[in-house]
């Protein structure tokens, strides 16, 4: 049976002398208590950890009576956000800390990896990080520390893990990779690879000629099209090969040629293989259509990644950056700052369409549509203010020209008001990306981008509860 949390509670450790340290770790004490005052937060945690765990613990062992809980793992998670650590930095930092210990409650335990921790961590599907913030809603409304009176919405970007996609970047990458994955099966069967070579260096070499040659002064459209068309033709021949290579791995594999450690081995790259071939290949396709043939590639046909394919060219008109590569998130926050509600979109949506959303949800949470609601331009529409029935004061400013009644709209003491109000969504916006990291997600993969905006929000709003 998988242990949910440890019953049995730690002695206490002789507090610092230093003001500043009590009053940080004060904050965890009342992240604790609320915790722990909040069972259902956790029950829905070990619902998705259970197999997880089951599985961490074997592998450590039996003769090690300690076992990793699922409490352990939220609350190392939550610590993690909060700290605005990297894995590596949380585990050195709580193995070290008696009071991060206490709160993570692995007490004098041994710590886990961040191997160990990123796998768990990764184990809470985005839904559970969902429901773990409407149940902590809920409870807030509950408790009476929110109240649903003001609005407030805005939207922002929060990137994607990957350098800047030129087409010679993006070749060099699959090429490397698909090498890399070709040589890992050549370790195991020779014969199944062949003598043929994987010129990493030439590739290399190719792609930083280009990159050389496009940053220049004198640099020539004949001359690019030449290295292109060199790599290109390296790039495609990797794939051709890593099909061939899978698809007689495959056929392998069902004769039942590897010991058993092998065979998993080998099924793992068979669909790596696959995988990065076919992104590699599109990569391909897209570099000759925009480099050698001159045709326009749009944005929704473009890979920006083949790591993170799943990442959005993101164009706000935000002054230092221009272009941004990740996925927009909406923030819906109350007058307490807490964030009542949120959603990752994979791609970008039309603001005004989101505003019927957010007072659904409001409405289904609080049981009543809120007096004011703020957000800024961009939330502008036409059908916004006419289909708000029920909100006294709609204070989203107008694009452009305004005739005489939608200037005095905005001139009105309460849609000033409640513009002032609005702006405290970016001082949110902005502790979320400075403190807790969430200006660049370091997780890979779609379901962890969205997982890691819920614990971010989570932590966030556990510590504004611990205010109120």
């Amino acid at each position: 049976m998988r242990k949910k949390k440890d019953a049995q509670r730690w002695l206490e450790f002789q507090p610092s002398n230093l003001k500043l340290t009590n009053e940080h770790y004060a904050r965890y004490e009342a992240v604790s208590e609320m915790l722990d005052g909040t069972p259902e937060l956790l029950e829905l945690v070990h619902t998705d950890l259970r197999k997880a765990l089951k599985t961490e613990n074997r592998r450590r062992g039996r003769k090690k009576p300690f076992r990793i809980t699922s409490e352990m793992v939220l609350r190392l998670t939550l610590c993690q956000v909060i700290e605005g650590a990297s894995l590596r930095e949380i585990v050195v930092r709580v193995d070290d800390s008696p009071r991060l210990r206490s709160f993570t409650r692995i007490h004098d335990g041994p710590m886990m990896g961040h191997t160990a921790f990123c796998q768990l961590r990764n184990a809470i599907q985005p839904e559970t990080w969902k429901k773990l913030n409407q149940v902590l809603a809920r409870v807030a409304v509950e408790k009476e520390l929110i109240t649903g009176e003001q609005l407030r919405l805005d939207t922002t970007a929060v990137e994607t893990n990957v350098h800047w996609p030129t087409d010679s970047s993006l070749l060099w990458d699959g090429y490397r990779t698909l090498g890399r994955l070709i040589g890992e099966v050549r370790e195991i069967d020779p014969e199944l690879v062949g003598e043929r070579r994987v010129h990493l260096k030439r590739a290399k070499r190719a792609a930083l000629k280009i990159t050389r040659l496009a940053h220049g002064k004198g640099r020539k459209a004949a001359d690019l099209k030449v290295l292109y068309q060199c790599l290109i033709h390296k790039v495609e021949g990797i794939c051709e090969w890593a099909s061939e290579i899978s698809s007689r791995l495959q056929q392998q594999l069902r004769s039942s040629r590897y010991d058993w450690m092998d065979h998993m081995k080998m099924e793992g790259l068979v669909e790596e293989l696959r995988h990065f071939e076919e992104l590699t290949s599109h990569v391909a396709w897209q570099a000759t259509e925009r480099v050698l043939e001159g045709r326009a590639v749009s944005n929704e046909e473009k890979l920006f990644s083949i790591f993170e394919p799943h990442t959005e060219l993101l164009k706000r008109g935000k002054a230092g950056k221009d272009i941004e590569f990740g996925h927009m998130i909406q923030i819906q926050q109350v007058g307490q700052k807490f964030i009542s509600d949120y959603d990752v979109y994979e791609k970008k949506p039309v603001e005004p369409s989101l505003v019927a959303v957010a007072l659904e949800s409001h409405e289904a949470l609080f049981g009543y549509l809120p007096e004011s609601m703020a957000a800024d331009k961009g939330y502008w529409s036409p059908d916004v203010i006419d289909d708000a029935h029920g909100v006294e004061v709609i204070s989203i400013p107008k694009k452009g020209r305004r005739n005489r009644s939608e200037e005095e709209r905005e001139h009105d003491p309460l849609f000033r008001l409640a513009q002032r109000f609005r702006a405290g969504v970016e001082g949110s916006i902005s502790f979320l990306k400075r403190c807790f990291r969430l200006a660049r997600c370091m997780n890979k993969g779609w379901q962890n981008y969205v997982s890691t905006v819920g614990a971010t929000i989570l932590a966030h709003n556990l510590l504004v509860l611990t205010r109120c």
